[in-house]
């Protein structure tokens, strides 16, 4: 009698024992798929075309702008105030402070006042010079008031970086539509600008300062104490407080 195959195939395994099929590569494709699957990013999430984040819808931008004030000169005038004197010296102190190369001294022509202007431009370039502002950095210039009746002022004016952001108050969408749970577009646009006033160089957002060279006095102080076995660290000044109490 013939045997049929499959039937010898399963004597010769054994009781208890199953052939697994093998995989084709059908199989083996959909394995590698299904591996590749875990692996996908599931907190992968596609945003609209405004953003939702405060400090991309105002971001902190450095652009150059004009920082000036106006000295009122009447025709009678020969010499700064007290009070115009004080905003020059005050203008002179920022000038310094934002550490610009040169400063302009507009003075108009044209108008009734335009001698009286001529004598105060020459008092306001000694004031800036009194505040350390070099002769070469002070540009002196005119500009056109024909026909001005009035006290037409004396410019001081300078270009400067400054960091700021884009105006606020603008509302291009109802406050009641909260479908999708996002802040209003107006939303932190004032504490970008507050952030923005309060950068004291707006050239430290485009780029870090370079290293001051190292103190190699102190270094050698304390490297001599640490070798020696006493304390490293600098003495505590009188006002300091240790919060003993």
């Amino acid at each position: 009698m013939t045997q049929h195959p499959l039937l010898s195939r399963r004597a010769l395994e054994g009781p208890g024992k199953v052939r697994r099929p093998a995989l084709g590569s059908r199989g083996l494709a959909l394995a590698a798929l299904t591996l590749f699957a875990g692996c996908a990013n599931v907190h992968h999430v596609e945003v609209g075309a405004v953003p939702d984040d405060y400090r991309t819808r105002h971001p902190i931008v450095v652009t150059q702008a004009e920082t000036a004030i106006d000295i009122p000169v009447s025709s009678s005038e020969s010499k700064l105030t007290l009070s115009s004197r004080g905003r020059v010296e005050e203008f002179a102190s920022r000038f310094r402070s934002d550490k610009v190369d040169s400063i302009r001294v507009l003075v108009p022509y044209g108008s009734t006042n335009e001698r009286a202007a001529e004598m105060v431009s020459r008092d306001v370039v000694r004031v800036l010079q009194q505040h350390r502002i070099g002769r070469s950095q002070i540009l002196v210039a005119p500009y056109s008031a024909v026909g001005d009746t009035g006290p037409t002022p004396v410019r001081l004016a300078y270009s400067t970086l400054v960091a700021q952001t884009g105006p606020c108050g603008r509302w291009p969408e109802d406050l009641s539509e909260t479908s999708e749970n996002k802040n209003y577009y107006n939303f932190g646009c004032a504490s970008q600008q507050n952030l923005a006033a309060q950068i004291a160089d707006p050239r430290d957002l485009l780029g870090p300062r370079g290293m001051d060279p190292s103190d190699a006095q102190r270094r050698t102080t304390v490297i001599d104490n640490y070798r020696n076995g006493k304390a490293t660290a600098s003495e505590a000044m009188k006002a300091e407080s240790d919060y003993e109490w």
